[in-house]
């Protein structure tokens, strides 16, 4: 029924408008920001999955750094332990030239004297070994020389890869328990003046050697399962990431269809309501 009081028509027409505007607006946003979950309301259960995808790809991403970071810790510890092999491999050679018949008394001596340098120099690479400023491989490292350190390399607090590099305390004087056993014989007591003191030498500075390459090989295990952390951290992030993109980015091609359908109808509410407002003024002149 036709009313100059009441415009229905207006009133309809102008809902219409009001809702096709907001879809519209609704499917810029969308697009402008790349995103299918702008607001809260667009998915709710999505939103939450989204927000936890983000986080664990966040966390995988500062995990891939912790793997990379603990490989480069070993690495710096295996390239001391590589100088310290060197040091013990040319006391092995000292000991050997001293065994021979060919020097002199003074001779040995001057052996001796490059053989005791050497086992300082034992305990100046231990030392001087360091990684963000701590040492490895003496002992006295506040993180590194006191007991086992989890590195952090998942999702949880449960996915560490526990290293104990206070095991690797290394001196000329400390080739004892934990590893590095000289036998009976501590390597920094050892000397070569004499053929029987070169013999005692050549057998500490053997176990040494083993024991360093034992400790070397152990390095080189833990580098090697960092590595493959790294891969498998990585490998789970891309595919969290693809887990992601699927909930939360937005379907360009259907969300501009979406776009252009609401702008039509936002065209075609503005002209009913224009319609609509002038019909009021058509039933008043039935008044005339």
């Amino acid at each position: 029924m036709p009313t100059v009081t009441t415009n229905t028509a207006a009133n309809s027409a102008l809902r219409f408008l009001n809702l096709n505007s907001t879809k519209s607006g609704s499917s810029i946003s969308k697009l402008a920001s790349g995103s299918r979950i702008v607001n809260a309301s667009d998915d709710a259960a999505g939103l939450a999955i989204g927000t936890r995808l983000r986080a664990d790809s966040n966390v995988l991403q500062q995990a891939s750094i912790n793997s990379a970071q603990g490989a480069s810790v070993m690495q710096v510890g295996d390239g001391g332990l590589a100088r310290i092999a060197d040091v013990l491999q040319r006391l092995k050679s000292l000991a050997a030239a001293s065994l021979s018949g060919v020097p002199t008394v003074i001779e040995r001596g001057f052996i001796n004297a490059e053989y005791s340098q050497l086992l300082e120099e034992i305990n100046g690479i231990a030392s001087s070994t360091r990684f963000n400023g701590e040492s490895l491989l003496d002992g006295t490292g506040a993180q590194f020389g006191t007991g086992t350190v989890n590195f952090f390399v998942g999702v949880t607090p449960a996915d560490v890869i526990p290293v104990d590099i206070s095991s690797l305390s290394i001196s000329a004087s400390n080739f004892t328990s934990g590893g590095l056993a000289s036998g009976g014989t501590v390597l920094s007591s050892t000397t070569v003046t004499t053929p029987a003191a070169a013999t005692t030498a050549m057998a500490s500075v053997d176990l040494a050697i083993n024991e360093v390459s034992e400790a070397r090989a152990n390095l080189g295990s833990i580098v090697s399962r960092f590595e493959f952390r790294q891969q498998q951290v990585a490998t789970s992030k891309e595919n969290i990431d693809a887990a992601l993109s699927s909930v939360m980015d937005v379907d360009l091609a259907a969300e501009q269809s979406r776009l252009v359908s609401s702008q039509v109808l936002v065209q075609a509410s503005v002209s009913a309501l224009s319609q609509a407002n002038q019909l009021p003024q058509t039933l008043l002149s039935l008044l005339q």
